[in-house]
């Protein structure tokens, strides 16, 4: 037998479903104002951090590798990412951000409104809270190596020292 969901619980799960929907919404639209698709924008967010395996970039986006290739390639043809072979395996080829990849994605990161305004009107430990939160229905209460100190709002490690 099913169990019926709780109204409260219910209601939390719309209200993520309406946040997702407008986020990708916005991250899409932003995407296109710099000639990149929604897909192209999220592979280069996530290159811009650092060099990546692109298997480990299907990962993180949930897709299949050969994906990945495509859209890297498209990347590449615009002059925002590039292939280059692993210091530490030469067999493994990462894609990374060129230096006009990183500027792209850091343009498009600071025209996404939607968050930003909502959440900038809670105070540093509600958002604090919040990220906790998320973190842990994701089940990463590990993952998050640096958090926001309470009472300035800055970023500092998390993990314990040693």
């Amino acid at each position: 037998m099913t169990r019926r969901m709780d109204p409260l619980t219910a209601e939390v799960v719309d209200l993520i479903g309406t946040i997702v929907a407008r986020y990708y919404q916005e991250y899409d639209a932003a995407a296109a104002e710099h000639r990149l698709t929604g897909a192209q924008a999220r592979v280069l967010a996530l290159l811009s951090t650092g060099p990546m395996p692109m298997r480990q970039i299907a990962q993180r986006l949930k897709c299949e590798p050969s994906n990945v290739t495509g859209i890297v390639d498209r990347l590449e043809a615009q002059g925002l990412a590039e292939r280059r072979a692993d210091p530490a395996d030469r067999r493994v080829k990462l894609a990374a951000a060129t230096d006009r990849g990183r500027d792209t994605a850091e343009r498009l990161r600071s025209s996404l409104d939607f968050a930003r305004e909502p959440l900038g009107a809670l105070s540093v430990a509600e958002r604090t809270t919040l990220r906790d939160l998320l973190q842990r229905m994701l089940g990463e209460e590990a993952a998050g190596a640096l958090t926001a100190d309470p009472n300035t709002g800055s970023q500092r490690d998390a993990r314990p020292a040693g």
